[in-house]
C-alpha cells in the first residue's frame, strides 16, 4: 500500500509523534493507521524504559479548578526548560491536574494505572509514555495536591 501525506498527517495529529516516526510505523503496518497507533504505543514504552535513568532538571505546575468548589495541582517534571516551556507540555500537566480532581488518587502510583477520563483506553502511565516519544526527555509526575470544598 501507497503511503499519502494525509495517512501520516492523520497518525502524526492522533499520536502527536514525529512525522518520520509516524511513516515508519505506518510502513511496517503496512498502512494500516491503527495497527501503526499500536506499534507507536509500543515503542513509546521502550522509550520512556531507556530514559528511566535520566536526571529531571525542569517542569511545569498545571492546575485545574472546577466551578470553585474543587482544584488540584500537578507538578510535572522533566529534563530540560525546552521542553518545560513548550505550550503542549503544560496542557499535559493541566489535563493530568484534571484527572487528580476527578479521581482523587491516593498516591502517584494510584495515579499512573487509573483509565485516563477523557480516554479510558488508555492508562495515565499510558499518557505520560507517550510524551516521552513525542519530547525525547524523561517525564514524572513529581507530586500533586487535590483540594475541596466539604
Amino acid at each position: 500500500m501507497e503511503l499519502t501525506a494525509d495517512t501520516i498527517k492523520q497518525l502524526r495529529e492522533a499520536t502527536g509523534v514525529s512525522v518520520m516516526q509516524c511513516k515508519r510505523a505506518l510502513e511496517e503496518a503496512g498502512g494500516d493507521l491503527e495497527a501503526a497507533t499500536v506499534l507507536l504505543r509500543e515503542r513509546a514504552v521502550t522509550s520512556a524504559a531507556k530514559k528511566a535513568d535520566r536526571e529531571l532538571g525542569a517542569g511545569v505546575v498545571g492546575s485545574y479548578m472546577h466551578e470553585g468548589a474543587m482544584g488540584a495541582m500537578v507538578l510535572l517534571s522533566c529534563e530540560t526548560d525546552f521542553v518545560a516551556k513548550n505550550p503542549e507540555f503544560g496542557a499535559l500537566a493541566r489535563e493530568l491536574a484534571m484527572q487528580v480532581a476527578a479521581m482523587n488518587p491516593v498516591d502517584t502510583d494510584a495515579l499512573l494505572v487509573e483509565p485516563f477520563i477523557k480516554d479510558a483506553s488508555r492508562t495515565i502511565r499510558d499518557l505520560l509514555n507517550e510524551a516521552v516519544q513525542k519530547f525525547g526527555e524523561r517525564i514524572e509526575v513529581a507530586s500533586f495536591a487535590r483540594l475541596a470544598v466539604h
